[in-house]
């Protein structure tokens, strides 16, 4: 099972985020819900870097599954907003696979 934790502030601002562990919907390669799940993360991370500059510390360990992107600075609203998008993106794998390959958690720090 893949778990997505992402952090927060008392007042709802993204701290960080993880990603861990394979999906285990399918073999290794032909997994379409760790694929599904790898692409929304990823594409979040390199949009958030390309297009609104967000500042993050980023570790991975692909063969783990992991992927940990902890936010330096405040976000900007356009950053938030690819955040959002890849939880709506995600909450959606849910809904249509279940909550035995996905699970999403919200913690406040």
């Amino acid at each position: 099972m893949t778990t997505i934790t992402f952090y927060k502030s008392k007042e709802g601002t993204y701290k960080r985020f993880t990603c861990t562990g394979h999906a285990g919907y399918g073999k290794h390669g032909k997994d379409i819900v760790c694929a599904s799940v790898s692409c929304l993360v990823i594409n979040t991370i390199n949009s958030l870097d390309e297009l609104t500059g967000a500042k993050m510390d980023i570790t991975t360990d692909e063969k783990e599954g992991f992927i940990d992107c902890q936010f330096i600075d405040s976000l900007s609203s356009e950053s938030k907003l690819l955040l959002d998008s890849m939880i709506l993106g995600l909450s959606g794998i849910v809904n249509d696979y279940g909550k035995k390959y996905l699970e999403l958690k919200f913690k406040e720090v």
